[in-house]
C-alpha cells in the first residue's frame, strides 16, 4: 500500500462517519482511527519496523486536517428519522448483485420492512426499517463499510 492510497482512505474517513479503518496485507498492517478531537491518526507497521520511521526512532505524528474540514454535527429535521445501522460491517442493499434493493427512494416502509443487510463476521443480517414512511434518501453506498449508529436511510414519516 503507497502513500497515496493511504491520503485517499483518509480522504474517505474525514468525509463520512467512519471512525476506524483497518487493513493487514503481506505483513504489512495499517490502522486508522479518528482521534478525540475527530482527525484521524495513523499507524502501520511493516514486520517489526515502527510506524513511518526511516532511519529514525520518532514516534508517528498524528495526521492533521484544517479545522474547516471536521464534520459538523448532523442536523435533527421534524419528520424525519434515519435507520441507522445496529452493527459494524458491510452494507448491501439487495440480497445478491442480481437482485432488486430491498428499499429505493420513494418506497414506503412499515417497522418490520426490510431495508438493507449488513455482513458481520461472514453473516448476513437483515435490517429492519423500525419505523413507518417513506424513504427519502439512501445514505450508503452499496458494499461500503458501516459503523455502530451510522445513518443508512433518512425516512419521511408517516
Amino acid at each position: 500500500m503507497d502513500l497515496k492510497q493511504i491520503k485517499l482512505i483518509i480522504e474517505l474517513m474525514k468525509r463520512s462517519e467512519l471512525t476506524e479503518f483497518a487493513v493487514e496485507e503481506e505483513g504489512f498492517k495499517l490502522k486508522i482511527r479518528r482521534g478525540t478531537n475527530g482527525l484521524p491518526v495513523v499507524s502501520a507497521n511493516r514486520g517489526s519496523t515502527p510506524p513511518f520511521v526511516i532511519g529514525d526512532t520518532t514516534p508517528p505524528m498524528p495526521v492533521a486536517a484544517p479545522a474547516a474540514a471536521t464534520p459538523a454535527a448532523p442536523k435533527e429535521e421534524v419528520g424525519v428519522t434515519y435507520v441507522k445501522s445496529p452493527m459494524v460491517g458491510t452494507f448491501y442493499r439487495a440480497a445478491s448483485p442480481e437482485s432488486k434493493p430491498f428499499a429505493d427512494v420513494g418506497a414506503k416502509v412499515v417497522e418490520n420492512t426490510v431495508v438493507c443487510i449488513i455482513e458481520a463476521m461472514k453473516i448476513m443480517n437483515e435490517i429492519q426499517a423500525e419505523t413507518k414512511g417513506t424513504i427519502v434518501e439512501v445514505l450508503v453506498e452499496n458494499g461500503q463499510p458501516v459503523e455502530y449508529g451510522q445513518r443508512l436511510f433518512k425516512v419521511k414519516q408517516a
